[in-house]
Parts: structure tokens; C-alpha cells; sequence
């Protein structure tokens, strides 16, 4: 179904709410494109800063995956703030230009600790996905929340499909890892040209509406019961999905050996999940609107867990590819789904600073990710990590069939 017929004219919302929708996936899909590129390049990039031992290269590999999101976490309830006082397409515009900026000067860094300060000072300023998905929240109508959340993680999946290949193959055929983060660079500003150009939000700035500090932010959002508990679904689930991230490239090594090609397999490991998620999500993100958030929360991550744990055991490439394309038909809907359910939980107003504050918890698995997988493989070796990141999984589905509840929560209006 083309998303032209997925979203009909409504009296909900305003009349440009599609067009703006529409807008939004595109721009996610080139800033996804952008950000995962780099990613199959991280631990094949270290060795030429003077980091050649294996061990070290994975405690690396770790430490600049996560480092960026860590700082986002602290950062984005401060972001969130400002975009429900100057509006979201101002925080889409600023993420988008840091991540531009921060991403080519990662190209010419000199050693490992100028890739680890940049990479820093990219998450202090970016935290795009957060901002798209507050714009998106704010200028759709209730009822297509589910599935216009759905459709943005389309745009970022079937990104996610082809930065990873897209990057690794430029720096093979360059020769050069440094030209998959200078490919970032460019994409992130068309991404934000695009947005300048395409993207309407309606927002009035309101002279009147009184400032509240970050730390009663907190209070107002912890206040609300229904949040809380998605807090942990949202800390659990990027934190199963990113652990495996530092290691994928290095396990890809581990069964090809030295290849000629070596960076495009990884990528196309990584890309593989992405081409998964693009089938399924549209899929999830619609059947959430009618069979319950919950529920399809709950599918998603179950699969995702199921098909995790094999990848411990495997031996061939291919074996690889089919369990992480397997993995990616399920985790896909996870963070659809319950930012759908976070968006039911408050006001239309207050969605910047709930979705900042949510993404801190997201940005913290982010972190906390990536930083075990590299250390856990360092110490025990890379197959134990596909087990704990399929226990951790395991454990975010009792949370959910324990704390989030079976209706859909109400919309609770949060102070001002």
C-alpha cells in the first residue's frame, strides 16, 4: 500500500500534516543513510590510529559507540525543552547540522582520542531521531499516531539498510575509511537542505507559557504512571539492539578471515537487518493501530530475543546473514510501538520535552549498549555477547507483560 493511501484527508490536525509526514521520511531515510555508515567502519578504522591489538580494538570499538549516545542522554531532555519553546523543526535543523559538521572532522582525526572527543561532541548536539519523532508526534492527528510513527521508522530502517553497504563499499573501493565518514558529512547536510525546504510545522511560539526548569521537567514526567514503566521498555530495548553492534564487523572478520572485501560484508551484515525491518515495520506499525501497542510490543520483542540467541552458535557468513535478517523482522516495531504508547500517554504541546526526556533513557541504552558488547567480547569472547543481548531481551518482555498495561493508557495533560 503506498503511503499516500495509508494516510487519507482527515478533519483531524492540520490539512499539511501529510506532507509534512511524508517530508520527515524522507529526511530520516538520508540521516540514517548518513549515521550508519559509519558504523561497519569504526573497528576497521582503528588500526591506522595506532590501535592494533585485538582486544583493544573491541574495548574501542565499544567505547566509540557508545560514548556519543551517553552525552546525548544527558542532553536531550535540554533539547526537548527548547523544542517545545522554539519548536521541532528548529531542533531537526540543529541535530542535523552538528552531525554534518562533527562527522567530517572524524575523517581527519589523527589518533583514537580525537575520534573519541568528536564523537563526544556529536552527541552533545545531535539526538536527530528524537527530534523527528517529537515533530512528527506534534503534527499528526491522534488517531494515525501508531502508524505515521511507523512510517518514520521506515524512512530510518530502509536508511539502515543502505548506510551501512553504502559506507563500507566506499571505502573499498576508495581504499580509504576515512571517505565513509566524509560520506556523512554530506548526507547529513542534504538531509538538512531538505528539511529547510520541505518540512512544514505548525507551531506558535508562546511568549506567555511559563519556563520550567529542567529539574521540574523530570518531576512533571515521572508524575505521569504511564511513562515510567516505557522508560525501562525504551532503556532495555536499545540496549538488546545496540549490544551487538560494536562486534558485528569484527565477527564478520572472524568467519571470512582476511577478505579484499571485508568492509563491505560487514556492512551488508548490518544492512541485512535494516532490509528486514523495512519489511516488517510498515506491517507492525498499521496492526499496532488496531491490535493494541502492548501487544504488538510484545511480539516484537519476543522474536527478537528467539532469533538472537542462535547467532551465538553460528559458523558460516551466510548463517550470520539469514539470523541477523531473522533478528530484523522483529525489532523493527519495537521503538514504533512504544513511542506510539508514549504519545498517547500526554499532550500534543508537551510531546517535545516527553520525547526528550524518553530519549535520554533511549540514548542511555545507546550507551550502555555498545560499552558492554565491546567489553564483554574483549573479556569473554564476541559469541557471549549475542547471549546476554538475547537475556537482556528476554527481560524487557517480562517487563512489559508485567508493567505496561493492557489498555491504552489515557492522555494525562501535564502541568505547565
Amino acid at each position: 500500500m503506498k503511503i499516500r493511501d495509508e494516510f487519507t484527508a482527515t478533519a483531524e490536525g492540520d490539512a499539511n500534516w501529510r506532507a509534512t509526514l511524508i517530508a520527515m521520511v524522507g529526511v530520516q531515510f538520508v540521516m540514517s543513510v548518513a549515521l550508519t555508515g559509519m558504523s561497519p567502519v569504526f573497528p576497521l578504522f582503528l588500526p591506522e590510529l595506532g590501535v592494533t591489538d585485538r582486544a583493544t580494538v573491541e574495548f574501542w570499538a565499544g567505547i566509540l559507540n557508545s560514548s556519543g549516545f551517553l552525552v546525548a542522554a544527558l542532553m536531550s531532555p535540554f533539547w526537548g525543552q527548547m523544542a517545545d519553546r522554539y519548536g521541532r523543526k528548529m531542533m531537526v535543523l540543529r541535530s542535523s547540522t552538528a552531525i554534518c559538521i562533527f562527522s567530517a572532522l572524524m575523517g581527519l582525526s589523527t589518533s583514537v582520542w580525537h575520534l573519541f572527543a568528536l564523537r563526544v561532541m556529536m552527541g552533545a548536539f545531535s539526538g536527530f531521531s528524537a527530534s523527528a519523532i517529537a515533530l512528527v508526534a506534534s503534527q499528526v492527528p491522534e488517531r494515525r499516531l501508531g502508524s505515521s510513527l511507523g512510517w518514520l521508522s521506515t524512512g530510518q530502517l530502509t536508511g539502515s539498510l543502505i548506510g551501512p553497504l553504502l559506507g563500507g563499499s566506499v571505502a573499498d573501493l576508495a581504499g580509504s575509511y576515512r571517505l565513509a565518514f566524509l560520506m556523512t558529512s554530506i548526507l547529513a547536510g542534504i538531509a538538512m537542505l531538505l528539511a529547510v525546504r520541505m518540512v512544514r510545522e505548525t507551531f506558535v511560539f508562546d511568549v506567555m507559557r511559563k519556563r520550567t526548569g529542567l529539574a521540574q521537567s523530570f518531576q512533571l514526567v515521572f508524575r505521569n504512571r504511564a511513562l515510567v514503566p516505557l522508560l525501562v521498555v525504551l532503556l532495555l530495548a536499545q540496549f538488546g539492539t545496540r549490544t551487538v553492534q560494536p562486534v558485528v564487523s569484527l565477527f564478520v572478520k572472524d568467519l571470512m578471515g582476511d577478505a579484499p572485501n571485508l568492509a563491505t560484508l560487514a556492512g551488508f551484515a548490518f544492512s541485512v537487518t535494516g532490509f528486514a525491518d523495512l519489511i516488517a515495520s510498515p506491517f507492525l506499525g498499521k496492526r499496532s493501530d488496531v491490535l493494541g501497542y502492548r501487544r504488538v510490543l510484545l511480539i516484537c520483542i519476543a522474536g527478537a530475543a528467539i532469533f538472537t540467541l542462535p547467532q551465538a552458535f553460528v559458523h558460516s557468513y551466510w548463517g550470520f546473514v539469514a539470523e541477523r535478517f531473522a533478528v530484523g523482522l522483529f525489532i523493527g516495531g519495537i521503538l514504533p510501538t512504544a513511542n506510539a504508547l508514549i504519545g498517547r500517554s500526554v499532550s500534543a504541546h508537551h510531546r517535545g520535552l516527553v520525547y526528550g526526556t524518553t530519549a535520554s533513557a533511549t540514548f542511555l541504552g545507546s550507551f550502555l549498549g555498545p560499552f558492554s558488547g565491546g567489553t564483554i567480547a574483549s573479556l569473554y569472547g564476541i559469541r557471549v555477547v549475542f547471549v546476554v543481548t538475547a537475556c537482556v531481551l528476554g527481560m524487557n518482555w517480562f517487563w512489559v507483560l508485567l508493567r505496561v498495561p493492557k489498555g491504552p493508557p489515557g492522555v494525562e495533560e501535564l502541568a505547565t
